[in-house]
């Protein structure tokens, strides 16, 4: 049934919540697990289902998204299966930009009608979790659905951060409550034995959507509302079938820069929650690197991704992305390194030494701790990043602190002996 359906991945908006790893790049072009980029994973669900007409909605620094998108995915000539950016655009009928999801997908409803489909699959592009939707077309499908909605259940604690479903006895939703804060007990949903458990019996709003194709035109069309959470949906459910599609495996929104920390550094765990060594990989840019080099580092729950040089003491629990080079006597520890685009060449090295500046990458002798490290910084030697008392949130030149994580910007220079 997957050939009858066309697959839109919303870019979002600047991702101000995600700042300063937004700042020269859309939300979907975010790297994660060192190697992969947000936007991988929406893309790799949908290939794993046998959904290849892909279309990704982006408008906020979308350069390195849209290279990105160039490299990786390529298909066969003699296949009708496209990964293709579509970013705002001014036309005859629409001179602005995105006002919201359902705006965005407005604005590209003339993109999709070249194609042949029946069902339209709506995706977040910052998310990260494994689904086969096939499983929820085939249901969508065989309850005679106008829209489905992928939902997952949730503790009493999280209800008030999502939008709250509640169904009936067949899984039609009945109502739904934007993040309601109070006296919310009247929307739990019938869940599983294990849910029930766990004390998950709130069904949240995953931002997932199929709709039939008529309908998502017709609902669209017929209106202005800039967004489905908080306009379509609520409103499609008093005139249509509109399904919850319950899912209960690891999913999280990685919006902010707390979630996308957790969830990286979650990746190292014995037995993450995200799987990324299963069946199910994730698709990305192939890049021809070298086999990372390591000379006596101590590592424990560490993941290493290709074309690393590193030489640092010990590395805890921390995820160290492509091309990265760590110094001799430093220690990295919950942290996540981005990695670097390129590799700096002898001369340049021996150029920076010199001159006393800073090589590409994490010198010696640094402690760093609890910090994302952005692609191509120039980290010096003897510097100490998050060793000491709890930093105030703030903004600076090179680097932003926010709920106890560093983040230090990309393309940032951090002198020897740099103390943050």
């Amino acid at each position: 049934m997957t050939s009858k359906v066309i697959c839109i991945v919303l870019g979002g908006g600047q991702g101000s919540r995600l700042y300063p790893l937004t700042a020269t790049r859309s939300k979907p072009a975010v790297p994660v697990a060192g190697k992969y980029r947000l936007v991988d994973i929406p893309i790799s669900n949908c290939l794993h289902s046998g959904i290849t007409r892909i279309y990704v909605l982006t408008q906020f620094n979308s350069a390195s998204l849209n290279k990105h998108i160039k490299n990786t995915y390529h298909f066969s000539s003699f296949s009708e299966a496209f990964v293709d950016i579509l970013a705002a655009e001014q036309t005859p009928t629409s001179g602005s930009w995105f006002q919201g999801t359902a705006d965005a997908v407005r604005q590209s409803l003339h993109h999709l009608a070249v194609h042949e489909f029946d069902h339209v699959l709506i995706l977040s592009g910052d998310q990260l979790y494994q689904m086969d939707f096939d499983d929820m077309l085939n249901e969508h499908i065989e309850k005679n659905a106008d829209i489905s909605i992928a939902t997952i259940p949730v503790h009493a604690n999280d209800v008030p951060g999502f939008g709250i479903l509640k169904t009936d006895e067949d899984s039609f939703i009945t109502q739904f409550v934007e993040k309601p804060k109070t006296d919310f007990e009247y929307l739990q949903s019938e869940v599983s034995d294990e849910m029930k458990a766990q004390g998950r019996n709130y069904l949240a709003s995953m931002g997932i959507y199929i709709f039939n194709r008529k309908l998502l035109y017709d609902t669209l069309q017929s209106n202005n509302h800039p967004d489905f959470g908080k306009e379509i949906i609520p409103q499609s459910i008093v005139n249509h079938r509109v399904l919850s599609y319950q899912y209960e495996g690891y999913w999280t929104d990685i919006g902010t820069i707390p979630s996308f920390f957790d969830a990286n550094l979650g990746l190292t765990d014995d037995i993450p929650q995200f799987n990324m060594f299963d069946k199910n990989y994730i698709f990305t840019r192939a890049r021809m690197l070298p086999p990372s080099k390591v000379s006596g580092t101590h590592m424990e729950k560490a993941i290493i991704a290709d074309g690393c040089i590193i030489n640092a003491d010990h590395i805890i629990r921390s995820v160290v992305g492509i091309r990265t080079r760590i110094g001799f006597d430093t220690t990295i520890e919950n942290c996540y390194i981005m990695g670097s685009d390129n590799y700096q060449t002898l001369e340049q090295i021996a150029e920076c030494k010199e001159n006393n500046q800073p090589i590409m990458g994490i010198g010696d002798r640094c402690q760093i701790k609890n910090a994302i490290i952005d692609k191509n910084t120039y980290i010096g030697d003897d510097v100490c990043i998050n060793c000491g008392d709890p930093l105030p949130n703030g903004d600076y030149p090179t680097h932003t602190v926010q709920d106890g994580i560093v983040v230090i910007k990309k393309r940032a220079v951090i002198p020897n002996g740099t103390v943050i």
